[in-house]
């Protein structure tokens, strides 16, 4: 059984075409000012961000991440009472990117992998019992686009290379395999709690805020995280956002990624063992004041 995810597609109902692609297999399409359905594709959105896209979008922007997903982002969940993922926030009252403008993408150094990738979309698929991902490729073909007519042919890891996608999948490889191993895991892991959704939610996209957490002293006396990965993690969003995929691992499925000081433990496990005797206790106190307590029939 494998989990199977078609991603950075506009639109993945009808546009997508549901043959697997690889990465040697040739497209025809170019997009350039002078097409007449220049800017189309940007008229009606459905863009999915990876924390690489916020980060990048957020800095080229001068915001701090927390202000960029409040005033440019929806959230939504990958499946119901699960794990959260954004989406860019079209035009007040339409459906056209924010960023769009006459002479095409304002952001475009730093555009999202979606749109880098059209019209290709990125298919990641994991098997159940493996923890790595692999990729193939869809083609996207939308009614408005004449990209497709262009007399130009390359493969699409030349497409790939050209658009400068390869370094935003690679940055956001641990955040799909996060996502793929939690939706194939399925009830083998159960749903995650209110805690460790918040917590991926401020890991993955609060870069900012998770750089505060991962600075105070509760965090820093609870891990043992060497001094060069700490000192890197507090001074640089990527190597941050690479570390927050660590920690999810061991929040979410309780790898040893990264590990705990002495103590720290053996510490948990006793503050468990407490509640769990105060639970016990409760409910031996609810059961003996009901066996008291006259029953109306």
């Amino acid at each position: 059984m494998a989990e199977v995810t078609i991603k950075n597609s506009p639109n993945l109902e009808s546009p997508v075409i549901p043959n697997l692609l690889t990465g040697e297999t040739k497209i025809q399409f170019r997009c350039h000012k002078e097409i007449k359905c220049f800017n189309a594709c940007c008229s009606n959105i459905d863009i999915t961000l990876t924390p690489y896209d916020i980060i990048r979008l957020k800095n080229r922007l001068d915001l701090d991440s927390s202000t960029f997903l409040k005033d440019f982002t929806i959230p939504f969940e990958f499946e119901k009472d699960g794990i959260a993922g954004v989406k860019l926030m079209p035009v007040e009252s339409g459906t056209a990117c924010r960023f769009m403008v006459d002479e095409g993408c304002s952001v475009y150094e730093d555009r999202p992998t979606a749109c880098r990738y059209y019209p290709v979309g990125l298919v990641s698929m994991r098997k159940q019992d493996e923890y790595t991902d692999t990729s193939s490729y869809a083609r996207v073909e939308e009614d408005h686009c004449l990209g497709h007519q262009e007399e130009r042919q390359l493969t699409i890891n030349e497409y790939r290379q050209e658009q400068g996608v390869e370094e935003y999948d690679e940055y956001a490889r641990g955040w799909r395999q996060l996502i793929l191993k939690k939706k194939s895991s399925g009830a083998t892991i159960g749903k995650p709690t209110k805690t460790s959704r918040r917590l991926f939610f401020m890991t993955c996209y609060d870069i900012d805020r998770f750089r505060i957490f991962v600075a105070s002293e509760g965090f820093q006396n609870s891990f043992d995280v060497a001094e060069e990965r700490m000192a890197k993690a507090l001074t640089d969003d990527v190597e941050l956002m690479q570390f927050g995929f660590d920690l999810m691992k061991q929040v979410l499925f309780g790898e040893e990624s990264i590990g705990l000081k002495p103590g720290i433990l053996d510490e948990r496990i006793e503050k468990e063992r407490q509640k769990e005797e105060a639970r016990r206790q409760q409910v031996e106190s609810c059961g003996n004041s009901a066996d008291r307590e006259p029953v109306d029939l």
